[in-house]
């Protein structure tokens, strides 16, 4: 028996289309850079709410440094009354291998200026979301030093009372320079922050450490 085939007669067989399928493996990836786009989105939101977040921690240790608000720094005692933001702190200092160097720069005016002028700086780095490499650097500088004159891997103070440290290597410093950290290399100034203007300025370009 003679099989024929008949012009135009379909045998139940289909091909693949080669059409076809790269339109669904279009479309799929289409799901896909939608899925990364929105996770990317809100990355940059996250990061840029923390910036915001620590920014306001800089701010306000510098105002009510400043102003003495009745908080960290009592009335009347700031810095525009003729107190000293540095002399309480680091005269206080009373365990660790640079406590009589501290002792000795508490109340210094450029103890007092630098470190005002770092909150200061690196606080409105960071709520404005330029420079943030240099905030990094600044802040984590500031943190250092900070913890240093804490010291929490004492377990006695100089005056043998016991440190209360509850953490002899990580503190509330470290993770402060952590977040600056994150936030310089995550560019977080480029969301609600003005870190793509910035980065187009071409001192800026020409010297990406600016950033």
């Amino acid at each position: 028996m003679a099989v024929h085939e008949t012009p135009g007669r379909h045998t139940g067989l289909h091909l693949p289309s080669r059409h076809r399928a790269g339109t669904t493996r279009t479309a799929g990836e289409t799901t896909t850079d939608t899925a990364d786009a929105t996770a990317t989105a809100t990355r940059a939101r996250v990061f840029a709410g923390l910036r915001i977040v620590t920014a306001f921690v800089f701010l306000w240790a510098f105002l009510d440094k400043t102003f003495g608000w009745g908080y960290a720094t009592a009335a009347g005692k700031g810095w525009a009354d003729g107190g000293s933001p540095t002399k309480g702190f680091l005269g206080g200092v009373a365990a660790g291998p640079m406590e009589s160097t501290f002792h000795a720069w508490a109340g210094a005016g450029w103890a007092n200026w630098l470190f005002m002028l770092g909150l200061l700086g690196v606080g409105l780095a960071l709520v404005s979301g330029i420079a943030l490499r240099l905030a990094a650097v600044a802040g984590t500088t500031l943190m250092t030093f900070m913890w240093i004159a804490e010291w929490p891997p004492a377990k006695a103070l100089s005056d043998g009372t016991r440190s209360m440290s509850s953490n002899p290597l990580i503190d509330y410093h470290v993770l402060y320079a952590a977040v600056l950290i994150a936030l310089a290399v995550a560019s977080a100034g480029t969301t609600w922050g003005l870190g793509r203007t910035w980065a187009r300025l071409p001192v800026v370009r020409d010297h990406t450490w600016l950033r």
